[in-house]
């Protein structure tokens, strides 16, 4: 996971370096689930070659649909997030997301919380700790550390009063909805283990409206053509690692571990995006960055922690299971 959050961030720095060359932001989505459609569906026809595909119920089907316009609101929202901030403020805020999911995880009935145990208090502490480490990243800069040619100082102040609002607000949106969508990936593989299948079906279900918004949005003929430059490696990256290999993983993860666990690892892209931003986009590193990502990895051990004593009590019979074995356990999800 931690592994992934290193593309993540590096999908991050490199589509905001290809939309300062004029790349898309709507038609970067498109392209991306289009050849990552491609590639899950190659995927799928090797690794069910010698074997059936398991029987898709209907209900799975609708599940998979909320997925994908989850997923499809995440996309869009983000990358045009990006386009009017930065790289670095979209991992700040997916900071945000582990607070997020760790709510929606005990609204659903999918986190048991128990502030009398150890486990509970470090997640809950820790949760807090991380978005107050990536508030303090995105709202503190201090003394700059490493200055380079481009100061953040002159974008911050070109930006802030409308675009770094706009970018700010459409970035929490998106964090929202990519809280959502762990939970929703753990509703539908508990009862559907079959992670490239609902990979493919997702994937299918981003492309169409994704497609649609873009051909409402972006009626410049030119911004449809493909140039061999920053912007297919962009496109060719998202499609890769982040769509067909994360996009794998994450469901894997959330089937094995739960959606906590898994958004726990957003924050450590914030370091990443840092030193990215610094080499490639030649931003300056304050202070307030380092604090902000020494508060980041604090909370986020704190979680790790609690989640490793709640693994312990659940071998030794002494606490509750944070997970529900069974989706008839989660009341709020049982009737869809």
């Amino acid at each position: 996971m931690v592994g992934m959050e290193a593309l993540d961030a590096g999908l991050n720095t490199l589509s905001k370096a290809a939309m300062r060359e004029g790349m898309s932001d709507f038609v970067f989505v498109v392209y991306f689930n289009a050849l990552a459609l491609l590639l899950l569906l190659s995927s799928n026809l090797i690794y069910y070659r010698e074997k059936p595909i398991p029987k898709l119920p209907l209900f799975i089907v609708f599940r998979i649909l909320i997925l994908g316009l989850l997923s499809c609101g995440v996309q869009i929202l983000m990358y045009v997030g990006i386009g009017y901030s930065s790289a670095a403020m979209a991992s700040a805020m997916n900071g945000l997301i582990p607070g997020f999911t760790f709510i929606l995880a005990i609204v659903t009935r999918m986190e048991k919380l128990n502030l009398k145990v150890r486990s509970s208090q470090a997640k809950s502490i820790g949760t807090l700790v991380a978005i107050a480490g990536a508030y303090f990243l995105i709202f503190y800069q201090g003394p700059a550390i490493i200055s380079t040619q481009s100061s953040s100082h002159n974008v911050l102040g070109a930006l802030f009063v409308s675009d770094w609002i706009i970018g700010g607000f459409l970035l929490v949106t998106s964090s929202v909805l990519f809280s959502l969508s762990f939970i929703v990936q753990t509703w539908i593989i508990k009862e559907y283990p079959a992670e490239l299948v609902v990979s493919l079906i997702g994937c299918i279900f981003v492309l169409i409206p994704s497609a649609v918004v873009a051909l409402i949005v972006e009626r410049d003929v030119s911004a449809w053509k493909l140039r061999p430059n920053l912007e297919l490696l962009t496109i060719g990256y998202a499609a890769i690692f982040m769509v067909t290999i994360r996009g794998v993983v994450d469901i894997w993860a959330c089937r094995t571990k739960g959606p906590v666990f898994v958004s726990m690892f957003k924050p450590i892209g914030m370091a990443f995006t840092v030193v990215m931003g610094v080499t490639f986009l030649r931003d300056t590193l304050h202070i307030g960055s380092v604090i902000g990502a020494a508060l980041i990895a604090l909370g986020f051990y704190s979680v790790l922690w609690g989640k490793a004593e709640e693994a312990k009590m659940a071998e030794d019979g002494s606490g509750i299971c944070e997970l529900d074995s069974s989706l008839d356990q989660v009341p709020l999800l049982r009737n869809i």
